[in-house]
């Protein structure tokens, strides 16, 4: 039996920040660096999957899957496993060795990129054809179900559609995906804050529960269907807090679609501004930045060829996403760094990726 390869990158948010599960719409892209699987169908219905670069390991029956809370990091494999089962696939045992080259804790989704790798192999590994947007749909219902987080179609759709040069235009709302150009001669800077972000915590779902609260109080099925224009004429009647939520998605879903203008007319700086005031809504609306971010930010905003910058993913700590002139990455990284470094005492690492393709099979 010949060894068979998947491969998924991590995704990096370009703008459009916590608008997934409030229907809205959202620009990513797919970086240069992801998930590699290699593995093949075990013959029988034993899953083994491991990273023997971390001396992991995990071995399960196709028949009898359940989540693991001791090898958490296997419910992301088996999970898909799981839902190509119920989606009525004819699946079973397999095995698969991990092999990642994304850095962890900078919110590039490696749980997507390890979802989507999964399931490429297991359509390779059994001859199916399945739609692309069918694969983002199961992995992410893995994660909802499996691993018991509740994401958004964002992470598994960027990994799954990324395309060289091209942003991704997902709306959450209608589940479609279209590729954007994006201009040529710039790159892209993820800066982790050295402060871990956890989503899990308490934040994240609050922040969902202050959206659905914001929306039923405004009338509206989601705050997708809310324009900056009627938030102002109700800010009288809403909340404090509720008005600041809303007023982070509703200007969020309204980046987005000048963005997309931008790129279709290759206004790059144009581009850059729009994620500076992303940027600024997430500290004041969403408040789901920390000083360690608004730091990098400040920093990133003074250096040359820097385009833009903001927090990118869920926020709480995690890593920005600065969009620059090619010819100006690695001085930029290594003033990131170093200025960081010195005004904090924290260290930050900096990472040049390209815009590059998604999902795939390698062999």
């Amino acid at each position: 039996m010949g060894m068979h390869q998947s491969y998924a990158p991590g995704r990096v948010e370009l703008l459009g920040n916590h608008t997934d599960y409030n229907d809205g719409v959202v620009l990513s892209a797919a970086i240069d660096r992801g998930i590699t699987l290699i593995g093949d169908s075990t013959g029988s219905t034993r899953v083994q999957v491991g990273d023997p670069v971390a001396g992991l390991h995990y071995e399960t029956d196709a028949e009898k899957l359940a989540p693991t809370k001791e090898q958490d990091w296997s419910n992301y494999l088996v999970g898909v496993l799981d839902v190509f089962k119920k989606n009525g696939l004819p699946v079973s045992g397999f095995s698969a060795d991990i092999s990642s080259t994304l850095p962890q804790g900078a919110g590039l989704s490696s749980s997507a990129a390890l979802e989507v790798a999964t399931a490429m192999l297991l359509i390779k590994i059994y001859g199916l054809e399945v739609k692309l947007i069918d694969v983002a749909k199961m992995c992410r219902r893995a994660e909802n179900e499996f691993v018991g987080m509740n994401c958004g179609l964002l992470d598994q759709a960027s990994s799954a559609f990324g395309k060289a040069g091209h942003a991704i235009f997902l709306d959450c709302r209608s589940e479609t995906v279209e590729n954007i150009p994006f201009p040529k001669g710039v790159e892209l800077l993820i800066t982790r804050c050295g402060v871990p972000h956890r989503l899990i915590g308490g934040e994240y779902n609050e922040r969902r529960a202050q959206c659905f609260d914001a929306a039923a109080r405004l009338g509206v099925k989601a705050l997708r269907d809310v324009t900056s224009a009627r938030l102002e004429e109700a800010k009288a009647t809403l909340p404090t807090l509720s008005y600041q939520r809303a007023a982070h998605v509703v200007g969020e879903n309204e980046r987005v679609l000048k963005g997309i203008e931008f790129l279709r007319e290759g206004n790059v700086a144009g581009f850059g501004e729009l994620m500076f005031a992303s940027h600024e809504s997430s500290i004041r609306n969403f408040e789901n930045s920390t000083p360690e971010i608004d730091k990098l930010v400040e920093i990133a905003k003074t250096l040359p060829g820097v385009l833009g910058s903001r927090i990118t993913g869920g926020g709480f700590g995690g890593a920005t996403v600065t969009l620059l002139r090619k010819e100006n990455a690695e001085e930029v990284k290594e003033a990131i760094e170093a200025k960081y470094k010195e005004q904090t005492g924290n260290t930050a690492t900096a990472y040049i990726c390209e815009i590059a393709d998604g999902a795939h099979i390698i062999a």
